[in-house]
């Protein structure tokens, strides 16, 4: 017969599937895609079992952990965004009143080039002054004095058009960062919404691993802190990938964490932005963000501090340390270790060159 704390995990387990399901196919394509995560299977009868249950149900956790970090991510981006749309307004609505002011006083000159020539009756005309003048030098004279006149009007009069045009391009300009504005907006609203699902799909499974965690025995729970005996001494190809190994391997025994990054306890993602941080190499902060970090290594030709993803976009991500061993931050109630190279690896990135 199933305990009650066991059928309470299965359904956890279920309604977090159901929750980031519904998260999927309601998100726009602009959102971020959700892997889907296994239901548990049938729980176990006895107590070596309950230690698997729990690792299960943990690795579920961790990877609802870097959807909800993925999520946080985007928001930030879209975020951004707004951020650039709303700067973008206030400086074209600036030019907008600077182009306004111009038109207006580029007017002013090309209205009295008008009044000269429509309301005085004065015309402005090689003829006219041929028809006025006393002698031709006075013709010379006049037709100079018309030439700048008339220099000066076309130069009022394109610089009037400039004017009107520029105010007329701002101003179009303006309306088009306020719609990307609202558009950015509400792609950060939505972004949020996925991101609180995310969040609570992951609350509900911690309460779960907590209820499985009180079946485990003593020895059990050790298990979960071996640190997976020493690491091969493969030399990294590069004096940062060395480093990275360094530090990620001063980190054995300090525990798995949801969301840290170190220095004494770590998620997955987290232990590779510290351990390449020190190493003076900036990586983004998710799994599936690292996994585009870099360049791509087939998995045939990894090398020691090659980073090695599972799923695609990655869930896990753990470093290679040669001699089919990796050294990783595993799951909740884990500790940083040496292991073997994941069974689902599906791609390396060489984040050191």
């Amino acid at each position: 017969m199933q305990s009650q704390p066991v059928k309470r995990v299965v359904a956890g387990a279920l309604t977090a599937t159901a929750v980031i399901t519904a998260v999927c196919v309601g998100a726009p394509a602009s959102a971020v895609t959700l892997t889907s995560v296994p239901a548990l299977q049938a729980p176990p009868t006895n107590s070596a079992d309950a230690l698997a249950q729990y690792r299960a149900a943990a690795a579920q956790a961790e990877q609802l952990n870097e959807e909800a970090l993925r999520a946080q991510e985007d928001f930030n981006a879209k975020q951004a965004d707004v951020a650039k749309a709303n700067a973008d307004i206030a400086g074209l609505t600036q030019q907008v009143q600077t182009a306004q002011a111009q038109a207006a006083q580029f007017q002013t000159v090309v209205d009295k080039f008008a009044d000269a020539s429509f309301v005085s009756g004065a015309q402005y005309t090689k003829l006219s002054a041929l028809l006025s003048g006393t002698s031709a030098q006075d013709f010379l004279d006049r037709s100079s004095a018309l030439a700048v006149l008339a220099n000066d009007k076309n130069k009022a009069l394109a610089q009037y058009t400039g004017a009107v045009q520029a105010a007329a391009t701002a101003q179009q300009q303006a309306t088009d960062a306020r719609n990307r504005a609202q558009a950015a907006s509400d792609a950060a609203q939505q972004t949020l919404n996925d991101l609180h699902a995310r969040q609570d799909a992951l609350n509900k499974q911690v309460n779960d691993l907590k209820q499985i965690s009180g079946r485990l025995t003593a020895a059990e729970k050790a298990l979960q802190q071996d640190k997976g005996g020493a690491a091969p001494n493969v030399p990294a190809p590069t004096a940062a990938a060395q480093q990275a190994i360094d530090v990620a391997l001063s980190k054995l025994g300090d525990p798995y964490v949801w969301g840290a990054t170190g220095p004494d306890q770590f998620d997955c993602s987290g232990l590779m932005v510290y351990s390449y941080g020190k190493a003076g190499v900036s990586l983004p902060r998710t799994a599936a963000s690292q996994q585009s970090a870099g360049v791509a290594v087939p998995l045939s030709a990894i090398q020691p501090g090659d980073l090695l993803f599972e799923g695609s976009p990655a869930y896990h991500v753990v470093m290679y340390l040669g001699d089919g061993k990796v050294v990783q931050a595993p799951t909740s109630g884990d500790v940083v270790k040496v292991s073997a190279v994941p069974n689902n690896v599906v791609n390396a990135r060489r984040v050191a060159t």
